[in-house]
Formats: structure tokens, C-alpha cells, sequence
């Protein structure tokens, strides 16, 4: 806290400085889509050549070896990191060899990084009722083994590159809503789960499970945690992705997010800077406004950013923003007073500025060459998922030809890039054996028993007496499965029908799904629908893990108590009927 307070007392300044100068089908957690084998294009690895620099030693000198032994072309590569289709680095199905040839003209995702000489890989997963699935085509992540299978063949083929840097290989395991991998892996709460249990340790310990888990199927880079601040209108657009309303709150829950990724071996990108939180607009639709002034953005915006830097995140993500007190009618990430003078200036942060996704509206502005030149210039050290591939290249090098974009800045870039890799490169990934590990399972779960929170009904004993049916809106019927089967191992009599109702909503709900018969309401996402509900229970889990709703079955069975205190304010509620 003392951190915090440090950091807001600085951000103070920061407005000053720039005076003077970054979703309906409904659905339990997402599922990964399996990527058919059938007609399988087989393209065999390369022969392994002599390996580039090793991952031991200084990572800035071994990024400046690498650097010396590229061309222009091998710099533009190293600050894309598009993504690709099929589930194995070389072999892939028809269907997943045309989305590539599509992309970038090549059959797999090795030959991709080969071409291109790609400076990194995002990992996929799409899922119809994902809030970011409009810019995840694809699916390439299946479960644990193929994931790390799939990366080490990634990695393979980039060691062949000039300077034979690593590959950073990222994804989008925000957990809750937005989670890519989601098959055989220790599910967290959602971001506002962890908000509600307010325990900055227990989140460091399940972020730390998660990082492990993340490393030892090979992924480099998590874009996560979300540092947003919600605002009053903001719960559709961000809603739970974010740990909650409070910032100083928010900023201790983004710091021990940080500090357990890096404990785990994974690098931390807060998201989406310089705030998605105070917009009722979404940046996969066009561009939001956020129409704070400076002094309520330096309040309510920087402090989790600020926490995350100095607990030492390692990427920053900017957003497709307007934030008119910063740097208005300028989309963030092409804004050069925000990425530099804000982000390296203000915040000293040192490490990788990478955009949202080049492929969401905001972004598309401009031919893709030119939207890299310019998010490049802006301050961005790597472009995410751009929308072609080529072009965005192409760009790069031709901005250097012409002076647009000065070698420096790309040199710049490309050093903070692979100094990342190097230094990630230097902790050998584990085993994949430990992913959904018991240490892991009891780290979680002990984050989930602390978020469960009842913000109306009794605070001992059961919360409903006699036998119960579990019900829950379209779509739910995994969670409503799961549910019944940890009551029931709680001891708590279920029927199929005629019993007290428990009634599960969650992501998308509104309030044609509740039951207003129902004895217990349960919200598995933001808890505002609790509002429009008649229940003489109500409960928020924040998410529909197996974990979070073991926890919740717990309290419903009287074994445990719910310690948990809603991070947003519901009309008509307090946060805990327990406090």
C-alpha cells in the first residue's frame, strides 16, 4: 500500500507534464475447440543449424549480438507477433493451411515465422461469446501436451533465424471470460473474484500456479492481468476482466498478479493503457471515448498501472482509446504523448509497449504498412495481430527507406523485445506434468473459498434449508452440472425437481433469465444483475469454474462462511451482507 500511495502521489505530476508537452450465445467458461487432424498438410522442420545466442548471460548484450547479425527486413519481423492457424508447428489440416496461405501465404505456422522472421506468436482460441472473439479467427490450443508441443515447434523454427532469439509466444489467459487454454488447466476466478476476496496474497499464489502452468506449455508472454478501473457504466465492456470499481484496490490486486506471473516464470502485459474502464464504448467496435479529465484519470485510471510497473510487468498493452485529457481525438496506441511521454516518461516504464490488436476497427484506419509506422513512431515496440502480415513488413521497411520511421527507434524497439526474450529464456519452462497439479488446485481454491460473497441472505448456517434443485439460464448446463455434483458432495439433498430453487446466471445474462421464484440467486460474472432480483438470497461466485463453484457450494451447504465483498456497487445492495 505504501507503494501505492508512493505512486499516486507521483502520478500527480503527470497531467502537468502533458499541459507542458487500450460481445450472443451464452456459455460457461470458454472451450477450447479441438483443430482437425483430417487431411493433414506435413511440412517437416527444418535441419537444426547451429543455435543462436544461449539463454544464459546478460540479456541486453546478448540483444545487441542478435541485433548486429539483422538486416531491416529481420527487424520488421521481430515487432510482429500475428497469429496462425493449426494446432502443430508443422503439420496441419487443409482447412488451417488455407486460413495461413490466407495470412501470409505459407501451409503452417512454422513456415510463417520462417518467411516473416517473426518476432512472436500469439496463441488463439475462438469462442462465439468471448467479448474479444471478433479479432480470434482462429483456434490453435487444445490441452496442455499439444499446447507445449505445438510451442516447441514454434520455438524450432525461430532458433533458425538470424541472431536465433527465442519466440515471444503469447496469449490472452486472463481467466473468467477471456481464457484461451481452458482443458486440463487449473482455472482461477475471474479478475473480479479475486477483487472481492481483496487478498493480495492469495492472488499472488494462484497467479504464481498460473504462470507455472502458462510456462511449462511454453508460453512466454500472458496478456494479462487487466488493470482497467471500472467506472459506473462501464460493466458490458470490461465488466469482470477487471479486479474491481476501487483503484488503489485494484492497484494491489494488478501488483500481485505481476509478482506471481514473474514467480511462475511468465512475463505480465497490463492492459489495456492508458484505461478501458471509463468507457461505455468497446474498442472491438470502434473507438471509445473516455472523457475524464486529467485529474480524474490520474485518480481513478494510473494507480494500477503504476502498481504494475513497479512490481515489474514486464509488457504493457496499449488501448485503442480516445482519452481526450491525454491526447484527445488520437487513438492511444498511435499517440505519442501517451506511449512515450506518458508511458516511458511519466511511468519510466522500461520494458515492451505492444498494441491491442491491429486487426480491431481503430486500428484499421490506415493500410497496414502505415498503421505500423505510425504505432511504431507512437511508441509501441510490437504490433499485435496485424492484419496483414506483409503489408504491416513491407511498411516497416519502406518507412525506413524513406525516413518515415527512424532505424533507431526500430532498433530501440527490437532491443526491448528481445531482451525480454532473452531474460524470460534464462528459467527453463517445467515440466508440462505440473499443469493442473493438487499445489496448483489448492492455491486457487483457496482464492475462490475468499471471494464467494453474499450480498443478501443469513451469514452462518446454510443458506437455504431442505432439498434443492439446481436451475440456471440457457446455455449454463455445465455449471448447473457442476454445481449439483459439489452440493451434493457437500452433503446438501438435490432433486431434480420440487426443491427449493438455486438459480445460476452469469456472462450476458439479463433479466428475462432469472427466476424470480428462485429461494438463492447466484451471479457468476459482474454481480449487477443481482439488482432486478427478487431472491431472498443473494450470492456472487464471479465466475463458473469447477473451483469457484466447489467454494460456493460450500457456503450454500452452511460449511463455510463467504468472506467475500462485491468490488463494484450494485444498486439496492450493500457490497457483503456479512461485512
Amino acid at each position: 500500500m505504501t507503494q501505492v500511495k508512493r505512486s499516486l502521489r507521483f502520478a500527480l505530476v503527470i497531467p502537468l507534464l502533458l499541459a507542458a508537452a487500450a460481445c450472443s450465445d451464452k456459455k460457461d467458461e470458454p472451450a477450447a475447440s479441438p483443430t482437425g487432424a483430417a487431411d493433414a498438410v506435413s511440412v517437416p522442420p527444418a535441419a537444426t543449424s547451429a543455435p543462436g545466442p544461449t539463454p544464459s548471460g546478460d540479456p541486453a548484450a546478448q540483444a545487441a549480438t542478435a541485433i548486429a547479425a539483422m538486416s531491416d527486413a529481420d527487424l520488421a519481423g521481430q515487432v510482429l507477433m500475428p497469429y496462425a492457424y493449426g494446432s502443430d508447428a508443422n503439420i496441419v489440416d487443409k482447412t488451417s493451411a488455407t486460413g495461413n496461405q490466407g495470412l501470409a501465404g505459407v501451409d503452417t505456422p512454422a513456415q510463417m515465422i520462417a518467411k516473416y522472421h517473426l518476432g512472436g506468436l500469439i496463441l488463439v482460441s475462438f469462442a462465439p461469446q468471448d467479448p474479444t472473439g471478433s479479432t480470434n479467427p482462429a483456434t490453435n490450443v487444445e490441452n496442455p501436451p499439444q499446447v507445449r508441443k505445438l510451442t516447441d515447434g514454434l520455438q524450432a523454427a525461430a532458433r533458425q533465424l538470424p541472431g536465433g532469439a527465442p519466440l515471444m509466444i503469447g496469449t490472452d489467459q486472463e481467466y473468467g471470460v477471456v481464457t484461451r487454454i481452458t482443458n486440463g488447466v487449473t482455472m482461477l476466478p475471474s479478475a473480479m473474484g479475486a477483487g472481492a476476496a481483496g487478498q493480495s496474497p492469495l492472488t499472488e499464489d494462484a497467479w504464481k500456479a498460473a504462470g507455472e502452468e502458462l510456462a511449462a506449455m511454453g508460453v512466454t508472454v500472458d496478456f494479462a492481468p487487466v488493470a482497467d478501473t471500472l467506472g459506473p457504466q462501464s460493466g458490458t465492456v470490461i465488466g469482470s476482466r477487471s479486479f474491481g470499481a476501487d483503484a488503489a484496490a485494484n492497484g494491489g490486486q494488478v501488483a500481485a498478479a505481476v509478482r506471481g506471473l514473474r514467480a511462475g516464470g511468465v512475463a505480465a502485459a497490463l492492459k489495456h493503457f492508458p484505461g478501458h474502464g471509463h468507457t461505455g464504448g468497446d474498442s472491438h467496435e470502434g473507438l471509445p471515448v473516455v472523457t475524464q479529465s486529467a485529474a480524474q484519470w490520474t485518480a481513478q485510471d494510473l494507480p494500477p498501472f503504476q502498481a504494475g510497473v513497479a512490481a515489474g510487468a514486464g509488457v504493457v498493452m496499449s488501448g485503442h482509446l480516445d482519452v481526450q485529457a491525454l491526447d484527445k481525438g488520437v487513438p492511444a496506441t498511435f499517440s505519442h504523448k501517451i506511449m512515450t511521454d506518458v508511458l516511458r516518461g511519466g511511468l519510466k516504464f522500461t520494458g515492451v509497449a505492444i498494441t491491442d490488436a491491429m486487426n480491431m476497427p481503430p486500428a484499421m484506419k490506415w493500410p497496414a504498412g502505415e498503421a505500423a509506422v505510425r504505432a511504431l513512431n507512437a511508441g509501441n515496440d510490437m504490433l499485435l495481430m496485424p492484419p496483414d502480415i506483409a503489408g504491416a513488413r513491407d511498411g516497416i521497411v519502406a518507412g525506413l527507406k524513406s525516413g518515415s520511421l527512424k532505424r533507431e527507434r526500430l532498433v530501440e524497439a527490437v532491443t526491448r523485445i528481445l531482451t525480454l526474450k532473452f531474460r524470460t529464456a534464462r528459467t527453463p519452462p517445467p515440466s508440462v506434468g505440473v499443469v493442473g497439479s493438487a499445489a496448483h488446485q489448492q492455491a486457487v481454491a483457496a482464492l475462490d473459498a475468499a471471494s464467494i460473497t453474499v450480498l443478501r441472505g443469513a451469514c452462518a448456517g446454510p443458506l437455504v434449508a431442505g432439498p434443492v434443485t439446481v436451475t440456471a439460464a440457457d446455455g449454463r448446463e455445465v455449471a448447473r452440472v457442476t454445481l449439483v455434483r459439489a452440493l451434493q458432495a457437500a452433503g446438501v439433498n438435490v432433486q431434480a425437481a420440487g426443491g427449493k430453487i438455486i438459480h445460476l446466471v452469469g456472462y450476458g445474462d439479463k433479466a428475462a433469465d432469472l427466476d424470480q421464484a428462485a429461494a438463492v440467486t447466484v451471479i457468476m460474472d459482474t454481480p449487477g444483475l443481482l439488482a432486478s432480483a427478487k431472491s431472498p438470497v443473494l450470492v456472487a461466485s464471479y465466475s463458473s469454474s469447477k473451483l469457484s463453484l466447489t467454494a460456493l457450494a460450500s457456503v450454500i451447504a452452511g460449511k463455510t462462511k463467504a468472506p467475500g465483498k462485491s468490488p463494484v456497487a450494485v444498486p439496492g445492495l450493500p457490497r457483503t451482507a456479512c461485512g
